[in-house]
């Protein structure tokens, strides 16, 4: 990463700085959103501003996107990046502000845009998948009545660190699975989740504390289009074990099938043929098309 957007500036990764009396810095106020290119075009980016947009609102910062100026500053740092495509994660900081827990609205928040090469998993992922593992970890309540993609992170860092430390060196890609502390499935790591039961469609409420992803949401509309029915609510890791298909979704990785379980003690269940299942693989293609052709 050689270059960093802040406030609608390029300046050298190197150079980018900001205040230590910003209130993201100082007590983890600020969101962000992460996104990734289709020959150079932000994917779905108007759903994660409309998603930012609500988080600012309840946060009391006062900011309104201005598209057309957001897209320009991306393509210009895509540009002196020498990339095309990209992982794009974009944040919104407080600001600066005193020394105390503020009460007040937050009037200049601090814009700061990453990009980076985007990641290319191997063709295998997509038609083999990876496995799922479920952590001693349990996902937090969110910050209020529902999940903020903010800069509280620390949960998300646990998990990963516990499933660091289930992995033999060299092993494959993985995702760690959460619990809520009532012991319903939630959500992965850095991915929502869906399984397959009979021909329907599930996957966790809202209400279990997860983020409301975008991909999950576009996933949802395509299963709708196709006819499928899909249920939102709260399930077990015991049902997790007799589903299907098992496939996780981000906005960077899309829809990832699971092709095997591991429990806490490492016992494993392979899920259907062990690689991706026939409804997953039309809900990928259908996500896909979404995704690449609207804004």
């Amino acid at each position: 990463m050689n270059f960093i957007g802040i406030g609608g500036t390029i300046v050298p990764a190197d150079k980018a700085v900001i205040s230590v009396m910003d209130h993201g810095f100082m007590y983890g106020l600020g969101l962000f959103e992460t996104f990734r290119t289709y020959n150079g075009v932000p994917s779905l980016l108007l759903r994660h501003l409309d998603r930012l947009t609500q988080g600012c609102e309840s946060l009391g910062f006062h900011y309104q996107p201005d598209i057309y100026k957001l897209k320009n500053h991306i393509s210009e740092l895509l540009a002196v990046s020498n990339l095309t495509e990209a992982y794009i994660r974009y944040t919104l900081t407080a600001g600066e502000g005193g020394l105390g827990l503020p009460t007040g609205d937050y009037e200049s928040p601090q814009e700061i845009i990453y990009v980076k090469p985007l990641p290319e998993p191997p063709v295998s992922l997509y038609t083999q998948g990876r496995p799922l593992r479920l952590l001693n970890t349990r996902r937090n309540t969110p910050e209020g009545p529902v999940r903020l993609k903010s800069l509280h992170y620390m949960n998300n860092i646990l998990a990963k660190r516990e499933l660091a430390g289930c992995l033999n060196p060299g092993s494959g890609p993985v995702e760690g699975l959460l619990l809520t502390a009532e012991g319903y499935i939630s959500e992965g790591i850095v991915s929502n989740l869906f399984f397959v039961k009979d021909g329907r469609l599930y996957t966790p409420a809202i209400q279990t504390g997860i983020l409301p992803g975008i991909t999950r949401g576009c996933v949802l509309e395509a299963a709708g289009e196709l006819g499928l029915t899909c249920e939102e609510g709260l399930y077990t890791w015991e049902q997790l074990l007799e589903a299907d298909e098992i496939f996780t979704t981000n906005s960077i990785q899309e829809l990832v099938p699971v092709n095997a379980l591991y429990d806490t003690e490492d016992r494993q269940k392979i899920v259907g043929a062990g690689q991706c299942g026939d409804l997953t693989a039309v809900l990928l293609q259908a996500y896909r098309e979404k995704a690449r052709n609207l804004t």
